[in-house]
């Protein structure tokens, strides 16, 4: 085993770091504190480790600092918790030296070991190391994190790219801050958030064929289905849990009720309980599938009985189970403008007016800042431009808000109501001004 190891690290000191596209996330990297990325499977997760090895290379660390295993490796089965100790000890044979100085290690998908815990508070507690870990969203969940690691870990979520990484894959260079794009410029930027909307952000459909696109992507919810949920909670029942994801995906940015799909299951001759039914959303939620938004309210009660809104991990993903001709893009420019509010550590509730108008986000930022963003597809009806508008400003009357925002597809401008300022955005501007 101890020559196996010490050929693992020797294979990753010789390999160069590959060429990848530059996720916009950056890892505290505490002293103290290991880093812990989570996400849905496909996302990126050992890439990014990748990119933080590049950025600490250019800081001018060494690369023999750094150590990383994948514990997906079939060669290291059937290590064990007890045996991790001999990972590290291979590495520090053949490189001394990094004991007397911080010594950064990588370790992929080490919930594959179990017991690996204690090993991972002992190195933070004995020697020089600055740790990352990584793993599978539905077995390195954060609040599990919280338990093993006694809070010496910070968490960070990746998802698949973000409009504006999209634009790097593809090598297009968005505007500077604060400078107005040419019409040649704002017309690419138009076509690619269009497409951007259909195809979604997972690393590894970009540029691929509709058809086989599609295909990818269902397979990669059969694996969250198998693996991340029916595996690790041991379900037996698969019917309602693929009905419930096909209905989720099929239809985001919608409101859900549990009992109403209830209802609608055992009028199928689906059997499954209104009980069951909350834990596999808790489950597909744990596994990043899904997003739950609940309305906004003082009661918890009121928070409880009203029905929450879902998203998806990926407007690509929603069109892949979409069941009708052509999917709903105005539900699909929502989620994606959901997914950029929630890269952004954003606390996120709908927001319903005293006369019952819906805005889509009212979002709270780490100091405690509230937005509301209304969206729109696009508002050239002037019934519908009256309605988003009105209950954009009933909102920001009764929260005592004096600005909000009203995305849409291509339309910019700027509107003063009664309780302030709404801004119209289209949404390549308002992505890309939330990515700086």
């Amino acid at each position: 085993m101890e020559t196996l190891l010490e050929q693992i690290v020797a294979d990753f000191q010789e390999r160069p770091l590959p060429d990848l596209t530059r996720r916009r996330v950056a890892l505290p990297r505490l002293p103290g504190k290991a880093d812990v990325v989570i996400g849905m499977r496909r996302t990126g997760k050992t890439y990014f480790l990748y990119q933080v090895m590049a950025e600490t290379v250019e800081r001018g660390t060494p690369k023999e600092a750094m150590l990383y295993v994948n514990f997906d490796d079939e060669r290291l089965q059937p290590l064990t918790g007890g045996d991790l100790h001999r990972v590290v000890d291979a590495y520090y044979r053949l490189y001394p030296e990094r004991r007397a100085a911080t010594a950064h290690l990588f370790f992929d998908e080490i919930q594959n070991i179990a017991g690996w815990e204690p090993f991972v508070r002992r190195l933070l507690d004995t020697e020089q190391v600055q740790i990352c870990l990584t793993g599978s969203s539905a077995k390195l969940l954060s609040r599990e994190i919280a338990t093993s690691l006694r809070g010496r870990s910070l968490t960070t979520e990746i998802f698949p790219f973000s409009f504006a990484e999209a634009l790097a894959h593809q090598g297009v260079e968005p505007p500077t801050a604060g400078r107005r794009p040419g019409a040649k410029v704002r017309s690419l930027l138009e076509n690619r958030l269009r497409s951007y909307l259909f195809t979604g952000g997972f690393p590894e459909i970009q540029g691929i064929e509709a058809s086989l696109r599609i295909r990818i992507l269902q397979e990669y919810v059969d694996v969250v289905i198998l693996r991340d949920v029916a595996e690790r909670h041991a379900v037996a029942n698969l019917p309602p849990l693929r009905a419930l994801i096909r209905h989720l995906l099929a239809a985001p940015a919608t409101l859900f009720s549990v009992n109403k799909f209830y209802n609608d299951l055992r009028s199928q001759g689906i059997a499954c309980g209104k009980n069951t039914l909350h834990e596999y959303l808790d489950h597909l939620a744990d596994a990043y599938l899904v997003f739950t938004v609940p309305i906004h309210s003082r009661s918890e009660r009121a928070r409880r009985v009203n029905p929450r809104k879902v998203y998806c991990i990926d407007p690509g993903l929603a069109v892949s189970f979409c069941r009708r001709p052509r999917p709903d893009a105005g539900r699909l420019l929502e989620n994606l403008c959901f997914l950029e509010l929630r890269r952004r550590n954003q606390e996120i509730e709908y927001y319903r007016t005293a006369r019952g108008e819906e805005v889509d986000f009212l979002s709270t930022d780490l100091r405690g800042e509230r937005s509301l963003t209304q969206v729109a597809l696009e508002t050239t009806d002037p019934a519908t431009r009256r309605r988003e508008l009105r209950a954009l400003a009933t909102a920001m009357d009764e929260l005592h808000l004096d600005h909000g925002t009203l995305v849409t597809l291509n339309e910019e401008g700027r509107v003063n109501t009664d309780a302030g300022t709404v801004e119209i955005l289209p949404a390549w501007q308002w992505c890309l001004a939330h990515a700086e």
